[in-house]
């Protein structure tokens, strides 16, 4: 419910941003304009072109820019959807089949490209240094967490430290992006635009972890994933970490042989690890601590509905089922 009385306060904006992705995705080449439609009409949230909207309203942004700008952050999400799917070998996304698994690797990968040059295309009309050089900075950080994770597959040494940096990079960025130029956009000063680019990152962090929690305890017609796909593409994941952490040696070699080899029989071992360590509780504590910090950021921000719906998007990141 609190996310729906969100969509309908932004709906008007979220219409139009929609408007320009349907418009900016057209391409005289067919096959890119089929996997481009079938996955940004593939569902999800839409969260980070939100952000957008509303980090720009929280600063009262009379324009057009930040419609074009939440599409851009969309493509930019996009992208990596579909770049993630082929490093993973993903055939289930939301429900459906993944573009990889319906149009190829190669495909995917190509028409990823197209969705980032695009996004560049569109942030030059924009024609603001100060955004631009906060997505170009933006996307270059989101590669470098895709290959940090590519570099902790299967790897049980992972520390928790070590798991935060590739969240804050692979998925916390491009929240903090969203925020941040929503806030440039509207002319922020240095200090708020600070204050919205913490509030963004904390979310994403926050965002990230539920989704590790939903991994192992998720509803497959909620979350359009099954249960334990994160372990059988060999992720140490926070809940698997503090597992490993606190288990027994028994749980512990178990957890290790699953994550290395890919044990899909030993599943049930291994989730009864992470409930006996409370694994699950660990991770949702560590999420609502990151959200507390996003609230905490943006509380002293002149109030506004766009400010609050800011707060309640907090709250929506760690009470979620999907």
């Amino acid at each position: 419910m609190l996310l729906e009385e969100i969509r309908r306060f932004i709906e008007p904006d979220m219409r139009a941003v929609d408007e320009v992705i349907r418009g900016r995705l057209h391409s005289e080449v067919a096959l890119v304009r089929q996997v481009s439609e079938h996955i940004i009409g593939g569902g999800g949230k839409r969260l980070r072109p939100a952000l957008v909207i509303l980090a720009a309203g929280a600063f009262n942004y009379r324009g057009t820019h930040h419609h074009e700008l939440a599409a851009v952050v969309e493509f930019i999400h996009t992208a990596t959807l579909l770049h993630d799917d082929v490093v993973d070998e993903s055939q289930m996304r939301r429900g459906k089949q993944t573009a990889n698994a319906l149009f190829g690797n190669a495909a995917s990968v190509l028409v990823g490209d197209f969705l980032y040059s695009r996004a560049f295309q569109m942030m030059v009309d924009v024609e603001n240094m100060s955004v631009m050089r906060v997505l170009a900075d933006t996307t270059n950080t989101i590669a470098e967490g895709e290959v940090l994770q590519l570099m902790n597959c299967r790897d049980t040494g992972v520390d928790e430290a070590g798991y935060m940096r590739v969240i804050q990079f692979k998925t916390a960025k491009l929240f903090e992006a969203a925020a941040r130029v929503g806030a440039i956009l509207a002319g922020a000063s240095a200090a708020d635009e600070a204050a919205m680019a913490t509030y963004g990152k904390g979310l994403g962090v926050a965002f990230q972890l539920i989704d590790d929690v939903l991994d192992y305890s998720g509803d497959l017609h909620e979350t359009g994933k099954n249960v334990g796909d994160d372990l059988a593409e060999g992720k140490p994941t926070l809940p698997l970490i503090h597992a490993l952490r606190q288990g027994t040696p028994e749980q512990v070699r178990v957890i290790r042989d699953a994550i290395e080899n890919g044990r899909a029989e030993n599943f049930p071992l291994v989730l009864a690890a992470i409930r006996e360590t409370g694994a699950l509780d660990y991770t949702r504590r560590r999420a609502q601590e990151e959200a507390r910090i996003a609230s905490a950021a943006i509380a002293g921000l002149a109030r506004s509905n766009c400010r609050d719906c800011l707060l309640q998007l907090a709250d929506f990141a760690v009470a979620r089922s999907f």
